[in-house]
């Protein structure tokens, strides 16, 4: 496996912790519906969050959260609306980033809470 795909899998193991600590109940990982994943769909309260984790080893060249694309977002949202019809969910949707810098063996995590909006133009 190359590098940057086990540094990814670090990265979602360590957003899966960090959820789970802050009290969410993690409902799936990996998740995937037509061309889109959905790296996390957690919820707490009433609120369903949907979140993609972004890890990088440098932000010489951006911020992890600066790496998820419009068409990335547009994938999401479709996957979203798909999993909350045939779950029959009554829950808030949150759109969320999880973005961590692996810097010498440590690992910094920035939690982005409702981090974009989708708006169909």
């Amino acid at each position: 496996m190359a590098e940057h795909n086990e540094l990814g899998k670090i990265g979602e193991e360590i957003a899966v912790d960090f959820l789970v600590e802050k009290g969410y109940e993690i409902l799936e990982a990996n998740w995937v519906f037509q061309k889109a994943e959905v790296d996390i769909i957690a919820q707490k309260g009433n609120v369903l969050a949907v979140v993609e984790v972004k890890t990088r080893s440098s932000i010489d060249f951006g911020s992890p959260q600066d790496f998820v694309k419009p068409k990335k977002i547009k994938l999401l949202v479709k996957a979203i609306n798909e999993y909350v019809i045939s779950n029959d969910l009554e829950v808030e949707v949150q759109f969320d980033i999880i973005a961590i810098h692996a810097k010498e063996n440590q690992f910094e995590i920035e939690h982005l809470k409702d981090a974009f909006y989708y708006f169909d133009n």
